[in-house]
């Protein structure tokens, strides 16, 4: 038998899931002619409310979580998984959950110091945080643990970290599918490059983990003879710039044409790149953004791995959730799906996260 759930309950009453969440916990205004039909249907349906979630959610005065993240209106990658935590502190707020966003800026080290610090003044119950910087991090992570304050991490994985668990990619993996992806399209002798389009990345761990998934993709025995290319190029919403480089790449590099862009803005090389090179260089790239997405349609990107930057958001704060309210055991390593997106299929995955 299917599990009843409160989307079932909603449609059926013909009311909003949050009518039917108010009525089950029993708070907020709800008139008594909705509050009876929605029982009713309850009753029908067998629905039964987990009553020690419940009692849980009503004797504990509120769980508070930092959200330490990158400032969401500097880059669109970062709309999502913001979004995901937003909608996932609105199921759970019964519960007594309230979050706070503390936003560094996205290639400033030292901002993302100041608002570690500023987040754990706050005297948080459990953070939430993306360590992109990893020196930062490792402060972030010993002084949680001296402060025995439960954590999650999201879009990067620190493997000495003793944090509640990782929720995001497995970096490595997707190195070695973008690679698998653009295979296709080599013959021996062909080069491809491995670009990131970022500023002050070297010691980004979870670039260089696709790194070298894509370049232990290429080292296999079996493997064709390619010539891989590594670059990093931080003027990347410099036109202008970006795609004299990548003329220069492509006069000096004949034979190169795939190139694997490590994170969220293959749009900006796409863009760029004249139609006939755009015919010849195929292009694997990262997430469902709305400009990767009018690029995918125009073939123009070839291959999205969508890195499900929603559900890292929305799975965080369930989460700590589970194991701050709830008791229940969380998985220490929760790697999301890494899809294979091309213009066919894409609408599959938007209908998905809306």
């Amino acid at each position: 038998m299917m599990e009843v759930t409160i989307k079932d309950i909603a449609r059926i009453a013909g009311v909003s899931t949050g009518t039917v969440d108010r009525v089950i916990h029993e708070r907020g205004n709800v008139a008594v002619e909705v509050r009876n039909r929605v029982q009713q249907v309850m009753r029908e349906l067998g629905y039964q409310p987990n009553i020690m979630a419940r009692s849980l959610a009503n004797n504990r005065k509120s769980l508070r979580i930092a959200a330490i993240l990158p400032d969401y209106r500097s880059d669109p990658y970062w709309v999502q998984p913001k979004e995901g935590v937003e909608r996932a502190v609105e199921m759970v707020r019964h519960y007594g959950v309230a979050l706070e966003f503390h936003y560094f800026p996205l290639f400033d080290p030292q901002g993302y110091s100041e608002k570690i610090r500023e987040a754990l003044a706050t005297q948080p119950d459990a953070v939430l945080f993306a360590p992109l910087f990893l020196a930062e991090s490792d402060w972030l992570i010993q002084e949680t643990t001296r402060l025995a304050i439960p954590k999650v991490m999201i879009n990067t994985r620190i493997e000495s970290a003793d944090a509640l668990c990782y929720i995001g990619q497995d970096s490595y993996q997707s190195g070695v599918l973008a690679g698998r992806l653009l295979d296709f399209g080599l013959q021996d002798g062909d080069s491809a490059m491995v670009l990131t389009l970022d500023k002050g990345v070297r010691n980004a761990r979870h670039l260089l983990d696709k790194q070298q998934g894509f370049k232990d993709f290429f080292g296999r025995p079996e493997s064709k003879s390619i010539t891989i290319y590594y670059e990093d190029f931080e003027a990347f919403d410099d036109d202008k710039a970006l795609r004299q480089w990548l003329k220069t790449c492509l006069q000096d590099r004949p034979r190169l044409n795939s190139i694997f862009v490590t994170n969220s803005r293959a749009y900006h090389l796409a863009a760029v790149l004249d139609a006939e090179t755009q015919k010849r260089v195929k292009i694997v790239g990262f997430d469902l953004l709305e400009p990767n997405l009018q690029l995918l349609a125009d073939n123009k990107i070839h291959f999205l791995i969508n890195q499900n930057a929603w559900q890292q958001g929305y799975l965080a704060v369930m989460a700590l959730v589970n194991h701050l309210v709830l008791n229940k055991p969380v998985p220490s390593l929760q790697y999301l799906p890494l899809d294979i997106v091309v213009k066919e299929n894409v609408e599959y995955y938007l209908q998905m996260n809306r």
